[in-house]
């Protein structure tokens, strides 16, 4: 088999509680993809609801491709922890328990940059949408690549369900540190891109459809936390912070007045 027919094991890890009313969605939008070299992996925290129950209904339609856990864990990324240890696959993805894949072709253009551009890892766009309607888009989280490096400075990286990165970076330079309670995606991003300068490339394209009202974004004090984090983390990764203040003030406009995304 030639090198190029080589089709890499992509491992996509949900960390749930509780999430019985949208797991579903999120369930289905991994099974439909039409690259089908991957496990999944959900991490549940002892849920109380339905949540298990509608795993397990969907265990046998992936033939063996599901593993999942329950049992408690000490907040979001020490489950995220617990998922990059289970996984066996060449690259990590992350898609979080209320968000769904954008359509059906998303990993196998996501696989596509990996084999053309030869990259370490590899990020998309983001459409943020209502939480009771998928198809109604705030706002688009969408970078210019060629003004990434200079945003990171500014405290912006790419939304983590849109990022795809290679296990051995995980292996290599660690996963979620828990000392951050919110930003410990931005760390992790930060600690891969800018202190370790891994090649990464963009995807101009839609990945992830993100319900909004996300841990990080859905309060006054989750910003001014979330910001102290980031500003803490860019100074562990020897990235000088500029003009980090802005990103709050960039939140805080999002809270006031949601910005309408139009086609």
């Amino acid at each position: 088999m030639h090198k190029e027919n080589i089709k890499p094991l992509i491992s996509i890890i949900t960390v749930c509680y509780n999430s019985e009313s949208y797991i579903r969605d999120t369930i289905e939008s991994v099974l439909n993809q039409t690259y089908d070299n991957i496990e999944y992996i959900i991490v549940d925290g002892e849920s109380t609801d339905n949540t298990l129950d509608i795993i397990k209904e969907y265990e046998p339609k992936f033939n063996g491709r599901m593993k999942w856990i329950s049992e408690t864990d000490k907040g979001i990324y020490d489950a995220m922890n617990k998922g990059i240890n289970l996984a066996i696959g060449d690259i990590i993805a992350t898609i979080n328990s209320d968000d769904v894949y954008a359509d059906n072709n998303v990993l196998e253009n996501v696989i596509e940059v990996f084999n053309e551009e030869h990259c370490d890892a590899c990020y998309g766009n983001v459409a943020m949408v209502k939480r009771d309607d998928l198809n109604q888009i705030s706002r688009l989280w969408k970078t210019d690549s060629n003004k990434y490096f200079s945003q990171l400075k500014y405290g912006w990286v790419p939304a983590h369900p849109s990022f795809f990165a290679k296990k051995r970076l995980y292996d290599k330079y660690g996963s979620f540190d828990l000392d951050f309670k919110i930003a410990a995606d931005f760390d992790l991003i930060c600690r891969f891109i800018e202190k370790n300068n891994i090649k990464l490339s963009y995807l101009n394209q839609t990945l992830v459809k993100m319900r909004i009202e996300g841990t990080s974004n859905n309060s006054l004090k989750a910003i001014y936390q979330g910001n102290k984090e980031a500003f803490i983390s860019l100074k562990k990764n020897d990235v000088f912070p500029y003009l980090i203040f802005l990103k709050p003030l960039r939140k805080i406009l999002y809270l006031l007045k949601a910005k309408l995304y139009k086609n």
